[in-house]
């Protein structure tokens, strides 16, 4: 009994000294909805995670080192609601470890997301998810690269956030044996009132010869009545590009948000008569029961040229899509903690 409450005094006198020096907070998002899909001749009606916000289950805290100066980690790791499967608890979404200054910026390390992925999810108003979002039109065009979204063994820097609305930051990731994780990118913006602007860029080696690269510029506008939102992005990979376009817009209406987008991709270096372009355009509503609960509803269509076989919803069931369409639509709900 003795042994027992010294081992509880012990543990309870650590913990006071690890809350007096930091603070942790355990966050999340749980979206679930169910999707009809239709690709070419094939018919899909599955329930699918991530549709309005990516799901995911996060730790992060800080430390104050004193002087400004602070420690941080930040530990994001995805989950399937349909099936329950919380991706075996590891982080693939974001892990890394941060020392900060206020007047500095940021250095941080470890698994994070490239600085040539922010453009295409906060100038497009589906973010990066759902059957109305612009990276259904987006490839590597074959390239291999894994840096579309996320590096690997990344050292990344971003600027403090007193800079008069400049933003930025650079990242440079290890290969480590894999060029399709070799990546270094910049991105650098001004936002200033309704406005925001930012431009970004991303090469990465991989394991052919030719290097991936990445570029993209997006702007938007706030009107207070609407947010309309421009996006360009160009991926090359030797003699292939592919020149993306998007417009959306985002409108309040009372405790609900109406959402609509069309986007535009045409791909470039291919052989004579080959036709890989496609077009999509998207509406959805969200309804806010409250600042964590929303109920949510859309629909997308996706047009294919001759050599085009992209899809709305990825791993659903595909039938002569080459050269046909993808649509459907969805109904769901998200709460975050």
């Amino acid at each position: 009994m003795k042994k027992t409450l010294l081992a509880l005094a012990v543990l309870g006198a650590y913990a006071g000294v690890a809350s007096a020096q930091s603070s942790v907070t355990i966050w999340g998002v749980v979206d679930l909805s169910i999707n009809q899909i239709k690709n070419g001749d094939a018919k899909t009606t599955s329930m699918q995670s991530n549709q309005l916000n990516s799901n995911r289950l996060g730790f992060r805290g800080t430390e104050d080192l004193g002087g400004g100066l602070s420690a941080g980690f930040h530990l994001e790791g995805a989950m399937s609601n349909q099936d329950g499967n919380a991706g075996g608890l590891t982080f693939q979404r974001r892990s890394t470890v941060s020392l900060i200054s206020q007047q500095g910026g940021e250095i941080r390390l470890g698994r994070d997301y490239d600085p040539s992925f922010w453009n295409l999810v906060f100038f497009d108003v589906y973010g990066a998810n759902g059957i109305g979002q612009g990276l259904n039109l987006i490839t590597t065009l074959g390239s291999g690269a894994s840096t579309l979204a996320r590096t690997n063994n990344s050292i990344g820097y971003i600027l403090p956030g007193n800079l008069g609305g400049i933003y930025g930051q650079a990242q440079y990731a290890l290969g480590q044996g894999n060029n399709n994780n070799k990546y270094w990118g910049a991105r650098v913006g001004y936002a200033s009132g309704p406005i925001d602007v930012a431009f970004g860029y991303g090469q990465t080696e991989t394991n052919n010869p030719d290097k991936f690269k990445i570029m993209n510029i997006g702007a938007s506008y706030n009107l207070g009545v609407a947010k309309i939102l421009g996006l360009y992005n160009q991926n090359k990979n030797g003699a292939l590009k592919e020149n993306f376009y998007e417009l959306s817009v985002s409108v309040p209406m009372g405790q609900g948000e109406f959402k609509a987008g069309y986007a535009n991709v045409k791909e470039k270096g291919l052989p004579a008569g080959v036709d890989a372009d496609a077009n999509q355009w998207a509406l959805q509503y969200i309804y806010n029961m409250s600042k964590r609960t929303a109920l949510y509803g859309g629909y997308s269509q996706l047009d294919n040229d001759a050599a085009s076989a992209r899809s709305i919803l990825g791993g659903t069931a595909q039938s002569n899509l080459a050269g046909h369409k993808s649509s459907g639509f969805n109904v769901g709900v998200r709460h975050s903690f």
